[in-house]
């Protein structure tokens, strides 16, 4: 178990009994093999919090604003204010 998994291997025993199967590999035998991934997956190493949170700070710091460029995906709308005029 991972600190991010809280399932237990009793608890994975207990939901694999309630949907009637005996095992991980029973259900998901049913899974062509041109579709199953039955190989582990080519992953880089895991990277800490602090790394995580810099890189997406990068990557949002990239962002712009359509207030700040040019933008032409309204197809001639644009922000527009209506004043209202009382009748009384």
């Amino acid at each position: 178990m991972s600190r991010y998994t809280s399932a237990t291997d009793a608890d994975r025993a207990e939901m694999l009994q309630q949907i009637g199967v005996s095992s991980i590999e029973e259900l998901f035998a049913e899974i062509p093999d041109r579709l199953a991934a039955r190989r582990g997956l080519a992953l880089d190493d895991g990277l800490s919090e602090q790394e995580v949170y810099e890189e997406l700070r990068a990557l949002a710091a990239r962002n712009v604003s359509t207030e700040d460029e040019v933008s032409f995906l309204g197809a001639g709308m644009y922000d527009h204010y209506i004043r209202r005029w009382s009748t009384r």
